[in-house]
């Protein structure tokens, strides 16, 4: 400690907080990649050790066994052994941003992707692009707090990592950094580039040097888009638009509906179970599923059934479309048992995985009715991915860039864009939220882009609440309540009962002008002089919805009841003292 305090202060004395950032993006940049290529070997690994023998091509049966084993053992490490809970990682990470001054655990750098690997190497149906994207950010947000930086700069380092995940991953980092702007900083400058840029091609740079050529998957484009195809593609994007739609609701629904199993056991037995049975039906749903989208993107859908109980001797076009729509359809079902029931993931890669067999789907049915190749397969497979991880994630940028950087060039950037806006526009319409923001902006935990609604999402409302209004009993007397108005600094006293419920407010100006009739002091009691309060406030409620109360009533003080129970009362000049308070530490900081 005493040797980081010395090179602590050394730094501030010889290198600028700018150049600083710079430095810390290239380190985390690097530690993300190793992250990203250790989880994908290690998943590489398992998936290996398990399928590729002999007793896996003749067992079939273990199709239902290896997701229930991987989904029971993440749900005992992470209660155990890690606990915490698991979730959708990318919406803890904006929790984080928004509610906890960008304050991730230690534990995060290294739990998502002990878990993940667990998860998704036997065949739990979900991504291991969130997890990654959670251990970036945790080594972001760890090296901030080590060096000592404030609340902005930890959100930078946070995003910093994130987007040197994503680059990693895919081989993008353009995408890298537009993932980290679209969906994880709050408020972006110029300034923010450049670390945001430094550790993306850091993250990429460390991932090409150890995997080659290895990368997750890329492809050259073969066929030419024709400006003939601009209305199917219109067509295809609304429906995407509409899948990705589909896909956020069924997510939710299933996910709750195991949510109502109370025991983690039990819900783990149960959604492995569950998963294993449908994936034992359509094998394309087992692990995250880039191994189906690359044999549709190489010409040999028809290969992807090929052990199907489904698809022995039936081996038509017709048939793979049905079984192609039913991968469809079943994906976020099997996405959401497998995220639901306690295992490690996330949506990034079953929204990729929907979006290019609908694709497939949508290009090989118009093929079939026309008779004749008139949409190139390939084309439509790729910007459906795009497409569908427009709609799910609201990051269209992202899956633009993603998809162009995937194919290495930039022949299908006009439809890309096309169908993003188009599926985006549809998806928002019905979802003004993304898949990872629906829940937080339900509970009013959501990292505004308002930087005045930003800078109230950090106050605390406990530390805020007053305490220090003298009670009063309804029962008590005038005179009573004079003696308290001597003794009392405050103008408000609240009237509660012996249960400690507040039944009413009484101020000074409800008292002015009886207050010196002392032949009163003993007839009226404070229940006659009392009245209700324009609006109530719970401790526990977010700073929208109070700054709408104080707005809506025009009162400068709501009391806080919790339960039914009278806690203090708030004050709008105290909330606005502890605003300005908070924003110029934040500048000082930024």
């Amino acid at each position: 400690m005493q040797l980081l305090h010395k090179f602590l202060v050394w730094r501030i004395r010889h290198i600028s907080d700018r150049n600083f950032l710079i430095v810390l993006g290239l380190f985390i940049g690097i530690f993300s990649g190793l992250a990203a290529v250790s989880l994908k070997w290690t998943v590489h690994f398992i998936g290996h050790f398990l399928m590729d023998n002999k007793i896996f091509e003749t067992q079939k049966l273990l199709y239902i066994v290896y997701p229930f084993i991987g989904i029971l053992l993440t749900v005992l490490i992470s209660k155990y052994l890690l606990k915490e809970h698991l979730g959708h990682g990318i919406t803890n990470i904006l929790y984080v941003i928004s509610k906890r001054s960008s304050i991730i655990s230690r534990a995060k750098m290294y739990s998502r992707m002990f878990t993940s690997a667990i998860t998704v190497g036997f065949g739990g149906s979900v991504g291991l692009e969130a997890p990654i994207v959670v251990t970036g950010s945790a080594i972001g947000s760890n090296i901030g707090r080590l060096m000592h930086l404030g609340y902005k700069k930890r959100t930078l380092l946070i995003a910093c990592g994130a987007a040197g995940s994503i680059s990693a991953i895919f081989n993008s980092p353009i995408a890298g950094v537009i993932f980290a702007i679209e969906v994880l900083l709050p408020e972006v400058t110029i300034a923010m580039f450049i670390p945001l840029l430094i550790s993306s091609v850091m993250g990429s740079l460390t991932s090409h040097s150890i995997l080659g050529s290895e990368i997750l998957f890329s492809f050259k484009l073969k066929d030419e888009f024709t400006i003939n195809d601009v209305p199917f593609v219109v067509v295809f994007a609304a429906l995407a638009g509409l899948l990705s739609v589909y896909f956020t609701r069924t997510t939710f629904y299933i996910e709750n509906l195991i949510g109502k199993i109370k025991s983690q056991l039990s819900r783990a037995a149960i959604g492995g179970v569950v998963l294993g049975i449908i994936i034992l039906f359509l094998h394309p749903l087992y692990g995250e599923g880039y191994t189906t989208i690359k044999t549709i993107l190489n010409g040999n859908a028809s290969s992807i059934f090929a052990d199907s109980i489904f698809f022995e001797g039936m081996n038509s076009s017709l048939f793979l479309v049905l079984l192609m729509a039913a991968v469809v359809l079943i994906k976020p079902v099997a996405s959401a048992v497998t995220i639901g029931s306690g295992g490690s993931g996330g949506v990034f890669a079953p929204s990729l995985f929907i979006g290019g067999t609908f694709g497939f789907l949508f290009a090989t049915v118009v093929n079939m009715i026309a008779g004749a190749p008139v949409l190139s397969i390939s084309n439509f497979t790729l910007m459906g991915m795009s497409g569908v991880m427009s709609g799910v994630l609201h990051a269209p940028l992202t899956a633009i860039f993603l998809i162009a950087e995937i194919t290495s060039g930039y022949t299908l950037f006009v439809p890309l864009m096309l169908v993003s806006a188009i599926a985006y526009s549809t998806t928002v319409y019905f979802e003004p939220y993304s898949l990872y923001s629906r829940s937080l902006a339900k509970t009013g935990d959501l990292i505004p882009k308002d930087k005045d609604k930003l800078v109230l999402g950090v106050i605390n409302l406990n530390k805020i609440i007053e305490t220090d209004l003298l009670k009063v009993s309804p029962m008590a007397t005038l005179r009573e309540l004079v003696m308290l108005v001597r003794s009392s600094k405050r103008n408000i006293f609240p009237v509660v009962n012996d249960n400690g419920s507040l039944v009413g407010i009484v101020t000074l100006d409800d008292i002015r002008q009886i207050m010196f009739d002392t032949d009163s002091y003993d007839t009226m009691t404070v229940e006659q002089l009392m009245h209700s309060p324009p609006a109530s406030v719970s401790s526990q409620e977010n700073m929208q919805s109070v700054m709408h109360k104080f707005e809506s009533t025009g009162a400068w003080n709501l009391p806080v009841i919790d339960h039914g129970i009278y806690v203090g009362f708030l004050s709008k000049s105290r909330i606005f003292n502890t605003y300005r308070n908070k924003l110029r530490k934040q500048n000082i900081q930024a």
